[in-house]
């Protein structure tokens, strides 16, 4: 649905761009889609054409790996001809290959839009399967938001609740928003992202969007609730402010250098999203070391560990299957940051879940009340004092 949505968008830019006269035609040969999937020993087809009659004969040469067959593999253009010549294309192994051309005359702009990126895959329902997979995990992590925001509506305290990790997630979550809408919505860095990978393919979807700022909005819910409910002693500690003081200093330097062009708008979006992949290692600790010290649980919803770590868990299923499905393990091993991220993740959820129901059990069922031990010492203070008083 995101890609169909995407590819309207991107239809009608270019019906819009056309209606204002400042279209830019590929005066060579193109072809009718850049991207396509097709099955070991299946059948697909594309089409290449040009949009205007050309002046010369032209020899074009297909290149590509053995991943798969093209039928044809060469073509002769006819100068001062219409054109369109459809090409068969057989899956042999699965893989990723991508189709090029070369000419004669060689003139990089007669096939500098031949190109397509096929996918070989082994089998249509892992596909299937790996999307719904997507799907769910997608909702699992939108939802898992919102056991914290409940629990604390209930007990009307944020207790518990460590406003490091709070804050952390709340910064990690902007900056991850910032680059997905920088490199969805704005033609500057998508014209960038494309001259460093020139067939490359963006790679911020719309429910990258939708996800990101969805997840800030419901963090920030979570953070005016700090506000709003009982949160005792609990304060933002002054190395979370020192992490944050160092992050900012990082993200005015770059962005004091993109607007000087030093560097280019697309590089301070990429440190953007190398903080928040700090953050995603970080964050997680300070509320572990707070339950340690608590020996308790209670206040920390373990509905958003159970969420989080279904998500993360399915996520990286769906790695798995997509590398066995189009035999791409070196994408899942050969650059281990995903996986190795969500793995870090869901081992941290494993670790809650020991916390919660097994080294703190006794502790959260033995609690008398929805209020933590802090806040019910510092009542009994507060009650003390008024009684001698």
């Amino acid at each position: 649905m995101a890609q169909s949505l995407r590819y309207f968008l991107q239809v009608f830019v270019v019906v819009a761009t056309i209606g204002f006269g400042a279209a830019e035609v590929s005066r060579g040969f193109t072809v009718n889609t850049h991207d396509l999937t097709v099955l070991v020993n299946a059948n697909t087809t594309f089409e290449i054409y040009t949009s205007q009659n050309l002046d010369d004969n032209i020899n074009v040469k297909l290149e590509y790996k053995e991943h798969v067959d093209l039928n044809p593999d060469s073509f002769v253009y006819q100068a001062g001809s219409s054109f369109n010549q459809i090409v068969t294309v057989t899956g042999r192994h699965a893989g990723h290959v991508e189709i090029t051309a070369s000419s004669d005359p060689s003139e990089s702009w007669i096939t500098n839009d031949l190109f397509v990126r096929i996918v070989v895959a082994k089998s249509e329902a892992i596909i299937y399967i790996s999307i719904v997979v997507g799907w769910i995990y997608f909702v699992a992590w939108s939802v898992s938001f919102y056991p914290q925001i409940w629990i604390n509506y209930r007990r009307k305290s944020v207790e518990g609740l460590n406003f490091d990790f709070l804050t952390l997630n709340i910064v990690g979550f902007s900056l991850y928003s910032m680059f997905n809408l920088g490199l969805y919505f704005f033609q500057e860095m998508q014209d960038e992202y494309e001259a460093r990978h020139p067939h490359g393919v963006n790679p911020v979807l719309l429910n990258d969007v939708v996800f990101s700022l969805h997840a800030m909005f419901a963090t920030c819910i979570t953070v005016a609730q700090c506000f709003m409910y009982e949160r005792g002693l609990q304060r933002v500690s002054k190395t979370a402010f020192g992490l944050l003081g160092l992050f900012a200093l990082v993200i005015i330097i770059s962005a004091g250098l993109a607007g000087g062009e030093v560097i280019h708008w697309l590089d301070f979006l990429y440190y953007c999203s190398y903080i928040k992949l700090t953050i995603t290692i970080i964050k997680y600790i300070p509320q572990a070391l707070m339950n340690y010290r608590r020996k308790s649980t209670v206040g920390w919803s373990i509905g958003n560990i159970l969420l989080d770590f279904t998500g993360g868990t399915l996520s990286m299923l769906q790695m798995i299957l997509n590398a066995h499905n189009y035999d791409d393990w070196a994408s899942l091993f050969g650059d281990p940051t995903k996986f190795g991220l969500g793995l870090f993740s869901v081992l941290f959820d494993i670790f809650f879940m020991l916390q919660h129901y097994v080294f703190y059990r006794h502790s959260n069922e033995s609690s008398s009340s929805d209020l933590t031990t802090d806040t019910r010492v510092q009542n009994e203070a507060q009650n003390e004092a008024v009684e001698k008083y």
